[in-house]
């Protein structure tokens, strides 16, 4: 019986998630999200279809009236040959010019970022980040999140442990 290769077919992502940053939702308030296309390399996108990445520490960024992703990192696809591409390079979000325009007004207000919250490939097999634009929570927000976490928790526990 062959041993199965490295890299088979099935291995790769065809659609569905890549990364997804779970901190996100607890150190911003979360007020819009917007669904953008990436910019990306051969080899950037071989390796997202093995799940190489991580948008943990990813934000977004106004160079030029253009937004781009920074501190994304993509791993370094095994098979490059010759063409490679740097790991946390600042890859361009495309997405329509009036998104464009009211994310950048709202990036200028004090407090405001964007945060990177999903990656995928959707069903056509393109790659899509879910970003957010929010602002960062304080330790008191943080601290009341997970009271409320707690409590629903606890709650649920109630509810079907109570016979009525």
């Amino acid at each position: 019986m062959p041993a199965k290769a490295k890299n088979s077919k099935s291995d790769f992502i065809s659609h569905g998630m890549v990364a997804q940053n779970r901190r996100a939702g607890f150190d911003y308030f979360i007020e819009e999200t917007f669904t953008a296309g990436l910019e990306l390399t051969g080899t950037e996108v071989k390796s997202l279809r093995q799940g190489h990445a991580n948008i943990n520490d990813a934000y977004g960024i106004e160079k030029n009236g253009e937004l781009f992703i920074s501190n994304m990192f993509i791993a370094e696809y095994a098979n490059k040959g010759y063409e490679s591409h740097s790991e946390k390079r600042d890859r361009k979000l495309l997405l329509k010019k009036k998104e464009i325009n009211g994310i950048i007004s709202e990036l200028s207000r004090k407090g405001s970022t964007l945060v990177a919250l999903k990656l995928y490939f959707d069903d056509h097999g393109r790659a899509k980040l879910l970003i957010g634009l929010g602002r960062g929570k304080k330790n008191y927000d943080k601290r009341e999140t997970i009271k409320e976490r707690d409590w629903s928790r606890d709650k649920q526990r109630i509810m079907i442990n109570s016979k009525y």
